[in-house]
C-alpha cells in the first residue's frame, strides 16, 4: 500500500529552487507573554496585528455545515477537497480526518476559495491495515477532522521539504515513520493513563485512540486551566508551547478571529502530546528563550513549494527547526508554524 512518494510529491507540487534566507523575521513583530501552566504544560501567547477580513471556515467547521467534501482517490498518501461553499475554508497542516478507507493526517495548510473544485493533498494514514469502510461510515469520503496530530515529531516529517530527506519520500519510509509514529503515541498514553487506549474496532486508528474516554478526561483538566488565558485579549494570534521545559512548536496566524478558532484544537492536542510525554519538575522557561527559538526558527534556508493555483508554502529549514508558512497568491500570509527538531 506504500506508494513513491517522491512520485506524489512532484504531482502535487511545483517545487522552486531552494535560496538562501533572506526574507523579513516576522517574530520581531510579536509580542509574547506567559508563561501560563498546567502540570507539565507551559503556553505562551504571541501577540500581535490582527489582519482584517472575514475569518474563514475551519475544516472542521466546513465538514459540519455540509461546506466541503474530502474524498478517497485510492492512493494511501493522496486526497481530494473540494470547498462547496461562498467563503474560504482553511485546512491546517495536522488535521486528522477520519473515515474513507483509512483515517489520514493532512500534511499541508491550505485555503480553499469559494467553490474550488477538486484540489489533490498529500496526506499520511495515520490508521494501519483498514482499507475499507469502518461500520457505518462511507469508505469513500470523510466526515470528523475534530482532532490535530499530537506529536511534534510527526509534525516534522509531515513538514519537512522533500529535498531535505529524499529517501523519505521515495521509499515509503516516511509513511512508514508515521505508522511507527502513531503507535508511539497510543503506547506512550497507554502507560501514563494506565489503561489501553486504542479502540476495539480499529486498534490501530490514532484518530479513534483521541476520542478514549478517560484521555478525553485528562485533556480536559489541561483545556480547563489554560483555553481562558489566549481568550481574554483580541491581538493574540498564535501560542507557543513547551513540555517539562522543553520547546515543541508554534502556531501563529494571520487573525485573532481564525486562531480562536484553531485554538481548542490546537490545545487538545498539545494535552495529548503532554499526558503522553508524562511529567518532570522542570521551571518553566523564561519569555525570552522563546522569543529566540522564534527568531531562530525564521534563518534556515529557504524553499518554496506551490501548492495550489492560489496558496504557495514556504519552509525554512534549519538545523535544530523548521519553519512553514503558508502564503495566498498575491503574498499575503494565512498561517505560520515553528517546529523544535
Amino acid at each position: 500500500m506504500n506508494i513513491s512518494w517522491l512520485r506524489l510529491m512532484a504531482s502535487c507540487f511545483a517545487v522552486f529552487a531552494w535560496v538562501a534566507s533572506a526574507e523579513c523575521e516576522p517574530a520581531n513583530d510579536y509580542k509574547l507573554s506567559g508563561p501560563f501552566a498546567h502540570d507539565n504544560l507551559t503556553v505562551y501567547l504571541v501577540h500581535g496585528k490582527s489582519g482584517a477580513g472575514p475569518v474563514p471556515l475551519t475544516l472542521q467547521e466546513a465538514l459540519a455545515k455540509q461546506k466541503v467534501r474530502v474524498v478517497e482517490t485510492g492512493n494511501v498518501n493522496e486526497l481530494t477537497v473540494e470547498n462547496l461553499a461562498d467563503e474560504d475554508v482553511f485546512i491546517q497542516s495536522g488535521d486528522i480526518v477520519k473515515g474513507g478507507r483509512q483515517d489520514r493526517a493532512l500534511t499541508a495548510s491550505l485555503i480553499l476559495p469559494p467553490h474550488s473544485g477538486q484540489i489533490a493533498i498529500a496526506a499520511f494514514c495515520v490508521e494501519q491495515g483498514r482499507w475499507s469502510a469502518r461500520n457505518a461510515e462511507d469508505g469513500k469520503t470523510f466526515s470528523v477532522a475534530d482532532a490535530a496530530m499530537p506529536s511534534r515529531e510527526a509534525k516534522v516529517v509531515m513538514s519537512a521539504p522533500p529535498q531535505a530527506a529524499p529517501s523519505l519520500r521515495s521509499d515509503g519510509s516516511a509513511q512508514q515513520a508515521m505508522w511507527a509514529e502513531a503507535r508511539h503515541i497510543q503506547d506512550k498514553l497507554s502507560n501514563n493513563l494506565r489503561v489501553d487506549v486504542a479502540e476495539a474496532k480499529s486498534p490501530t486508528s490514532l484518530g479513534l485512540t483521541l476520542d478514549n474516554e478517560k484521555l478525553q478526561r485528562a485533556e480536559g483538566a489541561y483545556v480547563t486551566a489554560l483555553q481562558p488565558a489566549a481568550e481574554r485579549e483580541d491581538d493574540v494570534v498564535g501560542y507557543v508551547f513547551a513540555i517539562n521545559g522543553h520547546i515543541n512548536s508554534a502556531a501563529v496566524y494571520v487573525s485573532n478571529g481564525l486562531f480562536r478558532k484553531m485554538w481548542p484544537k490546537l490545545l487538545r492536542a498539545s494535552a495529548v502530546e503532554a499526558i503522553g510525554a508524562g511529567s518532570e519538575d522542570v521551571p518553566p522557561l523564561a519569555v525570552e528563550d522563546i522569543s529566540n527559538f522564534l527568531q531562530s526558527a525564521e534563518t534556515g534556508t529557504t524553499s518554496q513549494r506551490q501548492l495550489t493555483a492560489a496558496v504557495t508554502q514556504e519552509t525554512r529549514d534549519g538545523p535544530r527547526s523548521l519553519y512553514v508558512e503558508t502564503k495566498r497568491s498575491e503574498g499575503s500570509w494565512v498561517t505560520r508554524s515553528y517546529l523544535a527538531k
